[in-house]
C-alpha cells in the first residue's frame, strides 16, 4: 500500500459520513485488543477517531495491526460505520462512528515515550521540557497554542481594521542599559563592539512616530537577561503599539476596543467599557498592589486618622516617623483559632512585617491582646472605619508606607485563597491603573530611576516638581491589569527636548551620557517630533490568563526553564575556539 493523503482529519467524521470510504493519517493514541478485534484511538491535532481491525473484515490489516504500539504513525483506509447505541462515546466529537479498516500502512514506528501523551500527566516539568516535541502532542498544550494563534489573528485583524501599520524593527540594536540587563551579541566585523537584543522596540517605535507613521503596531520578540519566574522568560512576545497626536484617553479607547474584541473572540464574553480606573495611590492604599485583583472585595483602609492621638507606642512611633497604619476586615472569620492566627502572623513576617495585630469582633466588643491599649473612642472609630459586624476578624499592620501596604496586599490575596473567594465562574476583572510615580529612588545607588523608562512624560501639573521634588512627580503612565496580573503598560512620551533634559537631570544622566546612550533618538526629536504615546502588551502572559494556565511555559512552544536553559536542545552551550577567535573573544577561566 502506497501512502495516500488523508481525506479527513481525525476530528471530522460524523454520522453524515457513514458508508463513505475515507483515509485517515495520525498517531496511535491507545490500543485495545478485545478477543481478536483490535481497537485503536487514532489522534491528530484535530481530534480522535476510533478505528477497528476485524479479522473477518480484513485479515491482512488485522495481522499488521498486531504490531501497533503507542505513537506509531499510521495511514488507514476504510469504511465509516455507525456505532451501536451502547458503544457511543459522548465525550468524543467523533464518538458516534468507527472506521472499519481495510488497509493499514505503518508510516513510522516509535519508541515508548517517557510519559503518556495525554492531559493531566504526573510527570515533572523538566522531563516534559526535555521531550517538548512529545509534550506538544498532548491535547491541552495543542489547545493552548491554537488559542494563542487565534489571539494573534484577533490582534492583527483589529489593528488592521483601525488603520494601524505593522512594521518590523531590528533585532540587533544599540545597547542602552537603563532597564533590565541586555543580551549582548558580539560583532565579528567590528572588533570589540557589540549589538544588543532589544528589551523592547521603545526607541524604534518613537522614531517611527517622528517618521510620520502615526499608527504603528507589531507582534515582536523581546529579550531581557533577568532572573526568571512563572510568568517570565528570557525571550518573550509583546504586542507593541504607538500612536501620534494622541492623549491618554485615545490610547485607552484603542486598547479597550482590542480587549472587547479579544474577550468576545476568545472567551465569548461581553466586556463593558469604559473600564474602571484606579490611580496608583488608590490601588496601593485599598489593595496593597499596583496590579490589584478585584474579583473579590476585601478592601484595605488607612487608619492613621483613627489612631492619630493614640498612646499605643507602636502606632505613635510610626505616625511620628511618617509611617502608615493599614487595616483589613475579613468577614465572618472571628472564630479563627490562635493557631490559625499564628500561621498568618508567620506569613506576614516572611513578607518582612514585624508582626500582625489581629482583633476578633465580638458582641461585647473587640477581643485581642492589644485591645487594652486602645481608648473606647479609638475602638468605636476602628469598627466604624472598617464597617465591621459581629463575627468579623480585623488585621492591622504598621510601618513604612509602600512596604506595609504591599505586605497587607499579600495577606489580602492569601485570605482570598484560603476562603476560596475566586470561583471558576467568577467574572474576570480588567482595570486601568494610572498616575504612577515618574521616578523611584534606589537606596543602593543613591539615585532616581525611571519607573517605566526615561522617555515617559510627567503630568503637566507636576512638571515643576521634576526639579524641586522629583519623587513626588506623577507620570502619564498606565497599566492594564487582568485578574491581578499586569498584561500591558505604557505612557505618553516626552516629545519636547527641554522636558527631556529635565528628566535626564533628575535621573542623574549627563548630556554626554545621554548622547552616548540615546543620541540617535534625541537627534530625531529635534526634527519635528509629534506628541505621541503607546502601550505594550505582555502577549505570553495574556495567553496564559486566557487559557487558565499557571505558567507562561504552558503557552510557549519551546520555552526555557526558570534558569534560562533549553533542556531539549541543551542551550546555552559551549562554542568552538575558532568561533570565539572570529569574534575576538577570550573566555576568562
Amino acid at each position: 500500500m502506497q501512502f495516500k493523503r488523508r481525506t479527513y482529519t481525525c476530528g471530522e467524521l460524523r454520522e453524515k459520513n457513514i458508508g463513505e470510504k475515507v483515509i485517515l493519517n495520525g498517531w496511535v493514541s491507545t490500543r485495545r485488543d478485545l478477543g481478536g478485534v483490535i481497537f485503536i484511538d487514532l489522534r491528530d491535532r484535530y481530534g480522535i477517531t476510533q478505528i477497528v481491525f476485524e479479522p473477518n473484515h480484513n485479515q491482512e490489516s488485522h495481522n499488521t495491526a498486531k504490531e501497533l504500539r503507542g505513537e506509531y504513525v499510521i495511514s488507514v483506509e476504510g469504511i465509516v460505520e455507525k456505532r451501536s447505541e451502547e458503544t457511543i462515546n459522548p465525550s468524543l466529537a467523533t464518538g458516534t462512528v468507527d472506521l472499519m479498516v481495510e488497509k493499514l500502512l505503518i508510516l513510522n514506528k516509535a519508541q515508548t515515550p517517557p510519559f503518556l501523551i495525554q492531559d493531566k500527566i504526573d510527570t515533572n516539568e523538566e522531563t516534559r521540557l526535555k521531550y517538548r516535541f512529545l509534550d506538544l502532542r498532548r491535547p491541552e498544550l495543542q489547545k493552548n497554542l491554537l488559542l494563542r494563534h487565534k489571539m494573534y489573528q484577533t490582534v492583527r485583524d483589529y489593528f488592521d481594521e483601525n488603520n494601524f501599520v505593522e512594521i518590523e524593527t531590528p533585532m540587533l540594536m544599540k545597547s542602552t542599559p537603563e532597564g533590565a540587563r541586555d543580551y549582548l551579541v558580539p560583532s565579528r566585523l567590528h572588533k570589540g563592539k557589540f549589538y544588543a537584543l532589544p528589551q523592547s522596540p521603545q526607541t524604534y517605535k518613537q522614531l517611527l512616530m517622528v517618521s510620520g507613521f502615526d499608527k504603528y503596531y507589531q507582534i515582536v520578540k523581546c529579550f531581557r537577561d533577568e532572573d526568571l519566574r512563572a510568568d517570565r522568560q528570557p525571550e518573550f512576545t509583546q504586542i507593541d503599539v504607538e500612536m501620534s497626536f494622541v492623549k491618554q484617553e485615545d490610547v485607552f479607547n484603542v486598547v479597550e476596543g482590542l480587549m472587547k474584541k479579544t474577550f468576545k473572540n476568545i472567551w465569548n464574553k461581553e466586556l463593558e467599557t469604559p473600564l474602571p480606573r484606579l490611580t496608583y495611590a488608590e490601588a496601593m492604599e485599598k489593595y496593597g498592589s499596583d496590579k490589584p485583583d478585584l474579583r473579590f472585595d476585601l478592601e484595605m483602609v488607612i487608619l492613621n486618622d483613627v489612631f492619630a492621638k493614640s498612646e499605643f507606642r507602636v502606632f505613635k512611633d510610626q505616625i511620628a516617623d511618617n509611617g502608615i497604619i493599614t487595616g483589613l476586615k475579613i468577614p465572618g472569620c472571628g472564630n479563627y483559632t490562635r493557631n490559625q492566627l499564628d500561621v498568618l502572623t508567620d506569613f506576614v513576617k516572611k513578607q518582612g512585617a514585624g508582626g500582625l495585630i489581629w482583633m476578633r469582633v465580638r458582641e461585647e466588643g473587640l477581643e485581642a491582646p492589644v485591645a487594652k491599649f486602645f481608648s473606647e473612642e479609638e475602638k468605636q472609630n476602628l469598627v466604624k472605619s472598617l464597617n465591621t459586624q459581629t463575627g468579623d476578624l480585623i488585621f492591622i499592620l504598621t510601618g513604612k508606607k509602600l512596604k506595609i501596604l504591599s505586605i497587607m496586599g499579600a495577606l489580602r490575596l492569601e485570605m482570598a485563597r484560603r476562603l476560596n473567594l475566586i470561583k471558576e465562574d467568577t467574572p474576570p476583572s480588567l482595570i486601568w491603573v494610572t498616575d504612577f510615580p515618574l521616578l523611584e529612588w534606589d537606596e543602593e545607588t543613591d539615585r532616581y530611576y525611571a519607573m517605566h523608562h526615561p522617555f515617559t512624560s510627567p503630568r503637566d501639573e507636576d512638571l515643576e516638581l521634576l526639579e524641586t521634588s522629583p519623587g513626588e512627580t506623577r507620570a502619564k503612565a498606565y497599566d492594564l491589569v487582568l485578574n491581578g496580573n499586569e498584561i500591558a503598560g505604557g505612557s505618553i512620551r516626552i516629545h519636547d527636548s527641554s522636558v527631556q533634559s529635565k528628566m535626564f537631570k533628575a535621573l542623574g544622566i549627563t548630556k554626554e551620557e545621554a548622547d552616548l546612550k540615546f543620541g540617535f533618538l534625541l537627534n530625531a526629536l529635534k526634527y519635528g517630533a509629534p506628541p505621541h504615546g503607546g502601550i505594550a502588551f505582555g502577549f505570553d502572559r495574556m495567553v496564559m490568563l486566557f487559557t487558565g494556565s499557571q505558567s507562561i511555559r504552558e503557552v510557549i512552544a519551546f520555552p526555557k526553564t526558570s534558569s534560562a536553559i533549553s533542556l531539549m536542545d541543551d542551550s546555552p552551550s559551549p562554542v568552538s575556539e575558532e568561533q570565539l577567535n572570529e569574534l575576538h573573544i577570550k573566555i576568562k577561566k
